[in-house]
């Protein structure tokens, strides 16, 4: 059973689709199955934080840069998307990137607690939640 905003890959083609209503069924392209895309999170970053969701409180909501050092957006390799989703999965923003963009999302809300994705071209996803009552 998939759940609400899972990411799967197909390994011939590459397309890449996020489950907006979860189901029951395989997912299959290219007569194979999709492979579920695994998040990795900053306890697996080893080369200086450029992936890794950083996120912000800002007063008018959050900041999310993608990397305390940012990300490089480069022809060969740049962050391709960021989204923003709520804990509970009812709320979704998601900024699409390209080369030589600015990797960051703001984000104009009155929430406490978010969580953050992006995807790189060529590392894959990463992922950071911001829970106000840690950030104390």
């Amino acid at each position: 059973m998939t759940e609400a905003l899972e990411y799967y890959k197909c390994n011939v083609c590459g397309n890449f689709v996020e489950i907006v209503l979860p189901g029951e069924g395989e997912l299959v392209c290219c007569s194979q199955p999709m492979e579920k895309v695994k998040t990795q999170d900053s306890s697996e970053e080893m080369t200086g934080e450029k992936h890794v969701p950083f996120i912000q409180k800002t007063q008018e909501g959050f900041d999310i840069k993608i990397g305390s050092i940012l990300h490089p957006m480069e022809e060969q390799h740049y962050i391709q998307f960021i989204e923003v989703h709520s804990p509970d999965k009812k709320y979704v923003k998601r900024k699409y990137l390209y080369p030589n963009e600015e990797p960051v999302l703001k984000l104009k809300c009155g929430c406490n607690e978010i969580v953050a994705r992006e995807l790189c071209n060529i590392h894959g996803l990463w992922i950071s939640e911001y829970k106000e009552n840690e950030k104390e």
